[in-house]
């Protein structure tokens, strides 16, 4: 891809299976060098392992988290803004690894 991504993203796991996972391992790495790598293992076993990466022609490439997702961690003990601000930037950096991996400009 390069200006944008193909029509049938929408079936992006039959399609783009080893990009996706491409992307989110990227992610994975960048986080775990960043922050305590069992907050950012629990981050991707309890909340990320059910996000769903879409793209849109207007946003680009965007993550959708579960409902409720800082709800779900339990393997962990940590503040909420710290959950907050990591989960954030966690999401930030699988955006734009996407955007690298797939080749669009974000």
């Amino acid at each position: 891809m390069t200006d944008s991504a193909p029509a049938p993203f929408e079936n992006k796991y039959a399609n783009y299976f080893p990009e996706l996972q491409k992307a989110y391992k990227q992610a994975f790495e960048v986080m775990n060098d960043r922050y305590d790598s069992e907050l950012v293992h629990a981050i991707d076993q309890q909340i990320l392992n059910e996000s769903e990466p879409f793209y849109d022609d207007d946003e680009g490439f965007y993550v959708e988290l579960p409902e409720d997702p800082t709800e779900r961690l339990s393997a962990v003990i940590v503040d909420d803004g710290k959950l907050a601000a990591v989960l954030g930037e966690y999401v930030d950096r699988i955006e734009a690894e996407l955007h690298d991996v797939f080749g669009v400009e974000s």
